[in-house]
């Protein structure tokens, strides 16, 4: 495995939790735009429909080694894209921008209450409760991660 190189004009990288992100051309498609760098970062190989602006990083190993990779990798003012609560808790306090695929940003503020309901939730499901998932993906969600992901990158670059 290889360690994509780091910009040299100091803009931030994007680095994608592949495996079940919904979002992945999106991203691809706005890096262009601001001719940023894109790792896709995921446990088995995968199609990579941007060559130009992505790259694939494949993990091998224990359960949650693409998400350490991610977070050995990422520098301060980085933009992270995760639906993994505990992956985003863990990006956030390395001072990364952490965006959701449904456009929701994590942050100091909101990150540990997050993650506190994950850890109740899968306590009540271990438990045997019966609850609902999330809801399904919608344009809508497409269009606000979209719409933030473009506000971050040019927030991102402003205090670069």
């Amino acid at each position: 495995m290889t360690t994509p190189a780091k910009t040299g004009d100091n803009l931030p990288e994007i680095y994608v939790d592949a495996d079940a992100c919904p979002v992945k051309q999106e991203v691809c498609k706005v890096a262009r735009r601001y001719r940023l760098n894109v790792i896709l970062v995921a446990n088995a190989r995968m199609r990579v429909t941007d060559p130009d602006v992505a790259r694939l990083v494949v993990v091998d190993g224990e359960f949650n080694a693409a998400d350490d990779w991610i977070v050995a990798q990422v520098a301060a003012g980085d933009i992270v894209i995760t639906a993994d609560i505990p992956l985003a808790s863990r990006c956030v306090k390395s001072g990364a921008r952490v965006l959701s695929p449904t456009g929701y940003e994590w942050s100091d503020a909101n990150v540990g209450q997050a993650l506190a309901t994950r850890d109740l939730l899968s306590e009540l499901r271990d438990a045997g409760a019966m609850l609902g998932g999330p809801p399904p993906f919608q344009p809508r969600d497409r269009s606000r991660f979209l719409q933030n992901l473009d506000q971050m990158i040019q927030d991102v670059k402003r205090a670069r």
